[in-house]
């Protein structure tokens, strides 16, 4: 057995970070190249990306202390142990508990968070610090069994970006790091979680009914055919999606990388974006997502479809299994287990 590496302490931004274990395997199929030491190196050098989708966030960890073949802890809470530099903001969870969770603010944030063997970064849609009017609308197109990122790229191109444009929106896209697709709409910060995670749903299915069958808004898993999952809930109060330029627990070590809607096209390929695939491209291309703050829309448009569809007989949509029953909610039964109690 090879000797351990000792530890080392790097200068990031004039914050010095203690680095162990830099040769521990994070992600063991690309052998020397997927060590811790490759994860914080990765994180130091899209510091500047990374910090655009995460600065002032309220963010969570999801960490693998032995590597992605290990358990997993998703912190949401900061640890007592995190150095001074690291900034905090208080938020409240659906539960009504209150928790003090990461607040990036900048570079050294991001690389101490990877020597504690965080692989994914999930922001909350709202920066400090009011953290309870999120500016961002996101849309997560989830593929399910029988459909994969073939299915949710031609949702996104072809219903989603026109839908936006009609609406005079920019929407800002990414791979997830898996079969699916996400996309953030800047939105002012004028609305509660209710609010948008309402608007989310009249988008949702405006977007199914221009789909052609090729996307659903079925909570329960046993509704939902071969189709795209437009998951709404991912507006609701501390649910969270992978930030751009995040790694995810894969075994080519995937990345949540950032698209122009040009790209796409049928040959694109979400597993080319990768831990040491990527850095070309961010050199390359730089920040794709750099503008996100320039402009903000108003949720009007998608609240008053939201009343319109309300008129129509559609009303609320069940939330997740652990938040508190909302008043108009619909029951939170399995279908299959309501016909046949």
């Amino acid at each position: 057995m090879s000797p351990k590496a000792p530890a080392e302490e790097i200068d990031v931004d004039g914050t010095p970070v203690r680095l162990t274990s830099p040769d521990k395997a994070y992600y063991p199929e690309l052998g020397a190249a997927g060590t811790k030491r490759h994860v914080v190196e990765f994180y130091r050098l899209l510091a500047p990306g990374l910090l655009t989708a995460l600065r002032d966030r309220p963010t969570h960890l999801q960490r693998f202390p032995d590597g992605i073949e290990g358990e997993e802890v998703y912190q949401k809470r900061v640890p007592r142990s995190a150095p001074e530099h690291v900034e905090t903001v208080r938020v409240t969870f659906p539960s009504g508990r209150s928790a003090d969770v990461v607040r990036p603010t900048g570079a050294a944030t991001l690389v101490w968070a990877a020597q504690q063997s965080t692989i994914t970064f999930h922001p909350w849609p709202c920066t400090a610090p009011d953290v309870d009017h999120p500016d961002e609308l996101r849309v997560d197109l989830d593929p399910q069994p029988g459909t994969g990122f073939a299915q949710a790229r031609t949702v996104a191109r072809d219903v989603l970006h026109p839908l936006l444009t009609e609406l005079g929106w920019e929407g800002f896209v990414k791979t997830s790091g898996g079969r699916g697709l996400h996309v953030v709409v800047p939105i002012e910060p004028r609305w509660t979680f209710t609010e948008v995670r309402r608007a989310g749903i009249a988008l949702a299915r405006e977007v199914e009914r221009r789909a052609g069958g090729l996307v659903t808004t079925a909570w329960w898993k046993e509704e939902r055919g071969e189709a795209v999952f437009v998951d709404y809930n991912q507006n609701a109060r501390d649910r969270t999606i992978a930030s751009a330029y995040s790694l995810r627990r894969t075994a080519r070590a995937t990345v949540s990388a950032p698209l122009r809607w040009a790209e796409l096209t049928d040959d694109l390929d979400p597993d080319d974006f990768t831990l040491t695939s990527f850095p070309a491209r961010y050199a390359e291309v730089g920040d794709l997502w750099a503008r996100r703050g320039e402009r903000a829309h108003s949720l009007d448009p998608l609240l008053a479809l939201a009343e319109a569809d309300a008129e129509a007989g559609l009303g609320d949509l069940p939330y997740p299994p652990t938040y508190p029953k909302v008043p108009g909610e619909p029951k939170r039964v399995q279908p299959s287990r309501a016909r046949n109690p």
